[in-house]
């Protein structure tokens, strides 16, 4: 894109009222911004004619359908405003000679401090507790929780955000294990023992996922993991939700093996988060059937939204762009 005598041209989809006020702030007068509200499919990636650079979220298709249709129109470069790049095509993108780059750090704290939220209002039931004295209901009955401090907590993936809920989790006073291909030698010295996943499963009162999705660790809490795991095992998900086998979860909350699930992300979710759906009928089951559980509490994808990561998002999404318009090296991840 270098040398260009015009505006770089970026098609931004998945795009919401936030994402044009914070990367039209980040922008300024550098590129020529259009914001599309629809996911980026193979059904709209013709709004990317004329088109330098798109820029998708997580739920975007960029597989290699889309990735040959996107060089077919002349983009160059895909911008991932995120730290996932599990729905890109990488090899594809390789293929066609796209550049994708993201967003590898914008707020791990954010993503802890929502992790860390699930797990104590699962704990105390604050959602039932909200609900109840609303009602004129003040009964504590049904309402008891545990002390964190003392309990066992496994974490599963030790990057920045994993890293940063174990900091928390040991300031709790929690017992931390964790497991990864590449420890943290941050995570050594806050006490975290590093163990084998059975022995994770079978050793911790809570569990958390922190790991990226990737084909091999796809449904990584499966029925066979879920029946190493002690009896009323908290659950918690905050990465990607094809980490977990949905109906072996369903079947694992009815039989009471699963004691208490938080989910900030849903394998099927691009049909339904991000959206007002409050006047439909959902049409999917399983997610229906999980909020039918008392023991359950479900965010919209929404541990990343504080105001720190969505500036932190946006600059560097146009940093990128910036850089590669200007052969300036960046770190991608294919290209």
């Amino acid at each position: 894109m270098a040398g260009r005598n015009r505006p770089v041209k970026i098609a931004i989809f998945s795009a919401k009222k936030y994402d044009r006020e914070f990367i039209g702030a980040a922008n300024g007068p550098r590129h020529e911004l259009r914001f599309f509200e629809p996911h980026l499919s193979e059904e709209t990636a013709g709004l990317a004619t004329g088109f330098d650079a798109v820029c998708v979220f997580v739920n975007d298709q960029v597989n290699a359908v889309v990735i040959a249709r996107l060089y077919s129109l002349g983009v160059r470069l895909i911008a991932l405003r995120c730290a996932g790049f599990n729905n890109v095509d990488l090899a594809a993108a390789k293929k066609h000679g796209l550049t994708v780059v993201r967003v590898p750090a914008y707020s791990p704290h954010a993503v802890a401090e929502h992790t860390i939220a699930l797990m104590l209002a699962l704990n105390r039931k604050l959602h039932r507790a909200y609900n109840r004295v609303r009602e004129g209901n003040f009964a504590l009955d049904g309402l008891v929780g545990f002390d964190m401090h003392g309990k066992t907590v496994g974490v599963i993936g030790t990057g920045q955000i994993g890293t940063m809920v174990a900091q928390i989790l040991t300031g709790f006073g929690c017992p931390t294990l964790a497991f990864d291909p590449i420890p943290n030698k941050t995570c050594r010295s806050l006490g975290v023992r590093y163990v084998d996943l059975n022995e994770l499963f079978a050793e911790s009162d809570i569990i958390t996922l922190h790991c990226p999705l990737t084909p091999e660790n796809k449904y990584i809490i499966n029925a066979a993991a879920i029946a190493r795991m002690k009896d009323g095992v908290m659950l918690i998900n905050t990465s990607r939700g094809a980490l977990l086998d949905t109906l072996s979860i369903i079947d694992a909350l009815k039989s009471g093996k699963i004691g208490y699930l938080g989910l900030d992300v849903y394998e099927e979710e691009e049909e339904i988060f991000f959206e007002d759906r409050s006047g439909w009928i959902l049409s999917d089951d399983v997610f229906a059937r999980l909020l039918t559980f008392p023991n359950v509490i479900i965010t919209g994808h929404q541990a990343f939204f504080t105001r720190e990561a969505l500036l932190n998002i946006a600059g560097t999404t146009i940093d990128n762009i910036t850089k590669f318009e200007n052969n300036q090296p960046l770190e991608k991840v294919a290209g």
